[in-house]
């Protein structure tokens, strides 16, 4: 949505595409002695008008009901962002049209737009790259930002790598069904073509909570490049398969676009009702900031939690009835069933299944918060010990452990990781 107020005032600022701008592949040359940031993207109205990227929520393109506004000097989401890099990985798919929005067929803005060939990924890295790499993968919904205390402790000895997930923080957020779905089967390949353009050796994988199955889904078809597997409060147990309710009202109809486009229930309520984790205000507007200049990321929230509602309801239907009506229902025919359905179920059950092979060669650990207050630990370490998986306990953590206790967490995996060497 391309606003409408205050617009005769941008006009003489010089357009370009946001993620074009020689300014955002190279965020290291960013002024931040200025008062107000020449940061502009195209609106939805090609060629015409502009919007600021650090504009306050009165004059961005999202419509945020809460969560404040940017202040005019440099904030941290500034001084996060001046030390990444734009990574292009995974082809876009499609017909190539301008996206629309499914209610009124009005041509979104820039935000919501699929680049023309390839995603772009915003991705930190911290550490040499002559020594091993680790890769620091946020969860659902959150940010590489969440990784900012465990990077100094891991690039002492390590190549970290930590980066957005598309449809979050810094990296594209296209609108749904306009060159990326938010579908399992499209963030396994869209996370190998990212870490192909990472990490050319054997590298090790850190994921939290609910994007674990995907990374695992990925592992499973790339043993032989990985070293470790550090899953962090993973969803392991059939109690774990559903989603929390904040997390699953974004799947409402109406409601679900309402709330995905305010900051505070977004951002804030999902990062703080999981656990004891107590955002600081400069932390919480690197969170809110995607949300407040734009609704793609209120669009992309709503897209993975539907495709995760509407694959539970299809995948139950499916295997009640072929158990109930089949005696030659095999293990292959099942895999065959889960294999590409979004976290469901049968998420939780094809982690479950690849864990539990006992051709599994990739050596995993798993950390769990105990103070998680969406999954639940019970029967987690009977999980851990059946299959000879490492468990490690944090109990001050909640689900996002990386928030908590980052500099612990970054011990942990340091410890890890050294075993091995």
């Amino acid at each position: 949505m391309a606003i409408q107020a205050s617009i005769s005032s941008l006009r003489s600022q010089p357009s370009r595409p946001l993620l074009d701008s020689p300014r955002f592949l190279n965020p290291t040359t960013r002024n931040f002695e200025r008062k107000k940031f020449n940061f502009t993207c195209r609106s939805s109205r090609e060629n015409e008008e502009d919007y600021l990227l650090d504009a306050p929520v009165s004059i961005g393109d999202g419509f945020s009901f809460s969560g404040g506004k940017y202040s005019d000097g440099p904030s941290r989401s500034d001084e996060w962002f001046s030390q990444g890099k734009i990574v292009k990985a995974h082809r876009v798919l499609g017909a190539g049209e301008k996206a629309k929005d499914p209610l009124f067929g009005l041509t979104m803005g820039v935000g919501s737009q699929a680049p023309a060939d390839v995603f772009r990924w915003f991705c930190v890295e911290s550490g040499s790259a002559a020594n091993p790499p680790v890769i620091l993968i946020h969860g659902f919904p959150s940010q590489a930002y969440s990784y900012r205390k465990v990077l100094p402790i891991l690039s002492k000895d390590y190549h970290a790598i930590t980066f957005d997930w598309l449809g979050f923080g810094f990296s594209d957020k296209p609108q749904p069904g306009y060159g990326f779905n938010y579908t399992l089967d499209e963030y396994v390949s869209s996370l190998e073509s990212l870490i192909s353009e990472l990490a050319v050796d054997k590298v090790s994988l850190v994921v939290q909570g609910y994007f674990a199955p995907v990374v695992v889904k990925y592992a499973s078809n790339h043993e032989d490049k990985l070293k470790d597997l550090i899953l962090v409060n993973p969803p392991v147990t059939a109690k774990h398969a559903n989603l929390p309710s904040t997390l699953s009202l974004f799947s409402n109809f109406l409601l679900g676009e309402i709330f995905s486009q305010d900051p505070l229930r977004a951002s804030d309520k999902a990062l703080t009702s999981c656990g004891p984790y107590k955002m600081k205000e400069d932390d919480a507007m690197v969170y809110r900031r995607p949300y407040l200049t734009s609704g793609s990321s209120g669009f992309a929230l709503n897209a993975i939690s539907r495709a995760m509602k509407k694959e539970l309801k299809v995948t139950y239907s499916y295997i009640t009835h072929d158990f109930l009506n089949s005696e030659l229902f095999s293990l292959a025919q099942f895999i065959n069933v889960i294999i590409g359905l979004t976290l469901s179920t049968t998420y939780v059950e094809l982690m479950r299944t690849i864990l539990s092979n006992e051709n599994w060669k990739v050596r995993t650990t798993v950390c769990w918060g105990q103070r998680d207050r969406w999954l639940s630990y019970d029967g987690v370490e009977d999980f851990c010990k059946r299959l000879n998986h490492k468990l490690v306990d944090l109990p001050m953590a909640g689900h996002h452990v990386q928030e908590d206790c980052g500099e612990e967490l970054g011990k942990l995996i340091a410890g890890v990781l050294s075993k091995r060497s």
